[in-house]
């Protein structure tokens, strides 16, 4: 019988916690952690105990734990988007293979330095871009190889974020600033440009791109709008954006509706209603949308043209009631259409019948991808025991992906100028 592949984790919040070290709950089989590292002594503590990790192998950071030896075969860093690479690297050079929390890094000249050592050791460096190993899009890419549509001539692309999304991540929390994290389009949305890129099943050779900060500023701050939620707001009643409603009431994301994982997991461990209340009233999350500290665009949509003159246009906004991605591809023989908040993809052949494939309710809340979280970390195990040649994640494909959404980036804050992919990178 195999032996478990052997982790080692750096970071252990939202990502690190409950999308990856929680694999070796329902797969003691395949994953064994035996290190990990994490600035918060209560996660440290939470997860030592959880599985069973000694004590002498908790570490404060990623960097005390790159100090030692190879712990494990595979290294996952799960840490902030600007201490991705510069913590890779030495791993790297110590042999560990790596899962690597997207995005790899805002620097593209860090993306393409850790795609050299990557080759440079012989190493896989696997980047999160989970939503290839869905069910929803793998069907889609099945479909399109079996010719369900013919030639590709156009695809149209939504990333629904969601108003109390964007509100918690891109207003209030860690990706509010595109000068400590990254913009946007790389955090939020390198997933779909990889889908895209992925899908067309070429390169793309020139991008333009518009957008914004629209809303969430001063200037539209309501009358008696307090600097904090809970400090008497006097427009709270009318706020979709109050922190009450997200992390309390809110029947998808909040407390009272039996959530205990991300977002209220974010803003304390093992979160209650009384620990949420003490965290809003104290920390980040619990100020008002209208006088925070971010900077990234609220929406955006990026245009691109690929090799073969095949077009796709991309929307991200945070202005929608769900959090879901929307799909249509049209082509010469056919279109597919697909909602990943249904799971249900439609294909209408020019000279066929009209089919629906039904994928079923992902048991998601809205955290695991569609599945995908769970799916890529079985994959990773077996390519890790040798079973797989071939991963679907690879640096190479995921750095042609940040390439594309820092150019689009780039045409963003040139007044959508069109950039030629080859003279970008």
């Amino acid at each position: 019988m195999k032996q478990p592949v052997t982790f080692a984790i750096c970071g252990l919040g939202n990502r690190g916690q409950e999308a990856y070290a929680c694999f070796q709950k329902k797969h003691p089989e395949k994953m064994k952690i035996v290190a990990i590292a994490d600035p918060d002594s209560e996660r440290r503590q939470l997860a030592q105990n959880e599985y069973n990790v000694p004590a002498k192998m908790c570490f404060t950071d990623a960097e005390s734990l790159l100090t030692q030896p190879k712990l494990a075969e595979v290294l996952i860093i799960a840490t902030q988007d600007r201490q991705h690479v510069a913590q890779a690297i030495p791993a790297l050079e110590k042999g560990y293979h790596i899962l690597l929390e997207k995005p790899i890094s805002p620097n593209l000249s860090e993306c393409i330095l850790l795609r050299e050592t990557a080759h440079k050791y012989n190493r896989m460096v696997i980047v999160c871009h989970v939503l290839r190993y869905t069910d929803f899009y793998q069907t889609i890419k099945r479909l399109i190889q079996e010719g369900a549509v013919g030639t590709i001539q156009s695809m149209d692309a939504v990333e629904n974020i969601a108003y109390w999304h964007y509100a918690h991540s891109f207003v209030r929390g860690n990706w509010r600033d595109s000068e400590q994290s990254s913009p946007v389009i790389l955090a939020k949305s390198c997933h779909d440009m990889d889908m895209i890129r992925w899908l067309m099943g070429q390169p793309c050779k020139t991008i333009s791109s518009f957008g914004s900060l629209g809303w969430f500023m001063e200037s539209h701050a309501p009358e008696g709008a307090a600097l904090r939620c809970l400090d008497g707001c006097k427009a709270k009643n009318d706020c979709p954006y109050d922190v009450e409603k997200i992390y309390i009431t809110n029947e998808q994301s909040g407390f009272l509706s039996g959530n205990r994982e991300w977002p209220c997991s974010v803003l304390c461990n093992n979160p209650t209603e009384e620990k949420l209340y003490e965290a809003l009233q104290t920390g980040p999350y619990g100020r008002c949308v209208y006088h925070c500290d971010n900077n990234v665009a609220d929406h955006q949509v990026v245009n691109m043209n690929f090799m073969d003159g095949a077009t796709a246009s991309f929307t991200m906004s945070a202005f929608t009631k769900g959090c879901y991605r929307t799909i249509k591809i049209m082509g010469s023989h056919g279109e597919i259409s697909g909602n990943m908040s249904t799971n249900l993809i439609k294909v209408r052949s020019f000279n066929r019948p009209a089919e629906t494939i039904d994928l079923g309710q992902s048991r998601d809340r809205f955290s695991g991808h569609g599945g995908g979280d769970e799916k890529m970390m079985d994959y990773l195990c077996s390519l890790a025991a040798g079973d797989y040649q071939e991963s679907l994640t690879s640096i190479d494909v995921s750095v042609e992906s940040h390439i594309m959404a820092l150019a689009a980036e780039h045409s963003r804050i040139h007044n959508g100028i069109n950039i030629d992919l080859d003279d970008f990178s």
